[in-house]
């Protein structure tokens, strides 16, 4: 039976809530005195707002867009009737492909990022553990297992240091494409795996590629926002900023007896960090009404205090009505308005996938926020392609939401609004740092896609490369089954010289090359089993 508890998300976790387990993550410097020199910043900007906005014109429509897409991401499998699914990222790519978004970005396949990469934040000795771990040596692990809190929720399978270095490289890459001023927004679905830790695995997530790429985002901007609308807390990414102003969380989640437990209002930050973590408790069943009276004034305040050089948003889809693993009543509509809201400051945004576990709803939500990002409006009725029977039997990119109870009351929702813009008027306006030398650019070489040898990808003079005397990580992938499921501001202007001359560090992959994947095979005997999986917990929720 699965049991679902606050302190877990699928089955067994154990949380570790000391305050050393919170931070442990170096922050770089920003820039140095003649940072003015790099392509994308302008001096004076920066030293009086904390990074840069976006020129984009009058109209406020239109951004360049930077998408991360590895074809074989779909293929990672988590284990029979694990309800995180890789292959919904497929699904998602497949209709920007078919919806033609695709011609109006840059696709890029993303360069996996290196064990130095992942150390950043990470534990050397927990990276060295994932990098070795397979489904054929874990029985000969076991004490290693339990000290990662790797087993159940965060299963070992096969092929899956390669697909943390896939998901990671693509929310780094987006970051340096942002801080190159290469793009106004850029995309990494696969990433958003706000619940990994320094030192374990929790809740689906092994890496942290937020905080990765948050780190990367403090090289040039003085301040970084982050937003959560998973409807879990985004307890990783706020643990590791949790003691300093350079980065402001804010997390929109269900609270109470609800994976991970954490997340309260009262939970603000520490020391220096004190009033820089938000924190929105919610109960079941808000609605798109509901969700808005909170985030808009919220995060107009946010943006008008903190004034970040930089946003990430992590776009988790399992807030949406009929999310499998989820208690929220939001609209795909009602969830992408926090994108256009946070879209329209004008500021480089990173936008992140995360949650999400009705996987045709997820391919939905995303494929809408990508149009979203590029102010292009999309059709309902969704035009044919290679995985159109999951959308039955409307086949329309739209869902309505249930007719579930609102547990969220008008008296509670004005409570929350009130503490928390409270809890902002005590803010020192836009908290400044010194510059000093500004590290290196985590710089990606552009890379031949047929090329075997992956340890050859990243600029040899470069912060990011791995130990030469360590052995390429196999990559070997397990294909997915097809699975039969029951439930169907005002802008920030002011300019910057952005300096869009700056040479591509990545390989552009062709439309045609990525939106073609053979379609996967259907086992009968797997569906039955995922269709009492999903009887069992929806009779457990009912209980």
């Amino acid at each position: 039976m699965v049991v679902r508890r606050k302190d877990c998300k699928f089955t067994e976790f154990n949380f570790k809530s000391s305050l050393q387990w919170r931070s442990g993550v170096e922050l770089p410097e920003v820039n140095c005195p003649n940072f003015g020199a790099h392509p994308s910043v302008n001096k004076n900007w920066v030293m009086d707002s904390g990074g840069n906005s976006l020129p984009s014109g009058s109209d406020g429509l239109k951004r360049k867009v930077s998408y991360f897409y590895d074809p074989e991401v779909g293929n990672y499998y988590y284990g029979q009737g694990h309800p995180m699914k890789p292959h919904r990222i497929r699904m998602t790519h497949a209709l920007l492909a078919h919806y033609g978004l695709l011609q109006h970005m840059q696709v890029l396949k993303p360069t996996a990022a290196k064990d130095r990469d992942l150390c950043k934040f990470h534990a050397d000795d927990y990276v060295a553990f994932l990098r070795g771990i397979t489904p054929e040596t874990q029985q000969d692990q076991l004490r290693q297992l339990k000290r990662f809190n790797v087993g159940e929720d965060c299963p070992v399978f096969d092929g899956l240091y390669s697909f943390c270095q896939t998901y990671a490289g693509g929310s780094v890459g987006g970051a340096l494409k942002l801080n190159h001023g290469i793009c106004d927004i850029a995309i990494n679905w696969a990433g958003g795996l706000h619940h990994a830790k320094k030192c374990e695995a929790s809740g689906f997530c092994y890496v942290n590629d937020i905080v990765l790429a948050i780190l990367e985002l403090l090289k040039i901007h003085e301040r970084v926002l982050y937003v959560d609308i998973d409807i879990h807390h985004g307890d990783g990414v706020e643990e590791a900023f949790y003691t300093t102003d350079r980065v402001m969380t804010v997390s929109f989640h269900k609270f109470g007896d609800y994976f991970p437990g954490t997340g309260d209002v009262r939970d603000i930050g520490h020391g220096k960090g004190k009033y820089y973590s938000l924190n929105v408790p919610l109960d079941d069943g808000i609605d798109d009404e509901s969700y808005q009276s909170l985030f808009k004034p919220i995060m107009g305040k946010v943006m008008e205090i903190y004034r970040p050089g930089a946003v990430v948003l992590q776009c988790g889809a399992d807030s949406l009505s009929g999310d499998r693993l989820g208690c929220f009543n939001l609209s795909i509509k009602g969830h992408a308005e926090c994108v256009k809201y946070m879209r329209s400051f004008n500021v480089p945004l990173l936008l992140l996938g995360g949650g999400g576990y009705t996987i045709r709803n997820v391919a939905r939500c995303w494929c809408y926020e990508t149009g979203v990002a590029l102010g292009i409006e999309l059709d309902d009725k969704m035009p044919q392609h290679e995985y159109y029977e999951y959308f039955g039997p409307d086949y329309t990119l739209h869902v309505a939401p249930s007719n579930m109870e609102n547990k969220n009351s008008r008296y509670l929702l004005d409570e929350i609004r009130a503490k928390l813009l409270d809890n902002l008027s005590r803010l020192q306006h836009a908290p400044s740092v010194p510059f000093q030398e500004r590290p290196p650019d985590a710089e990606l070489q552009e890379r031949d896609e047929d090329q075997d040898d992956r340890d050859e990808r990243w600029d040899p003079d470069s912060d990011m490369e791995v130990d030469d005397d360590r052995n390429p990580v196999p990559r070997r992938v397990k294909s997915e089954y097809v699975e039969a499921e029951n439930k169907d501001a005002e802008s920030y202007h002011k300019h910057v010289d952005s300096g869009r001359d700056f040479v591509m560090p990545f390989k552009e992959i062709s439309c045609s090359k990525v939106s073609g994947v053979d379609s996967m095979v259907v086992d009968e005997s797997y569906i039955k089993e995922e269709q009492d999986n999903l009887k069992e917990l929806s009779d457990h929720r009912s209980r």
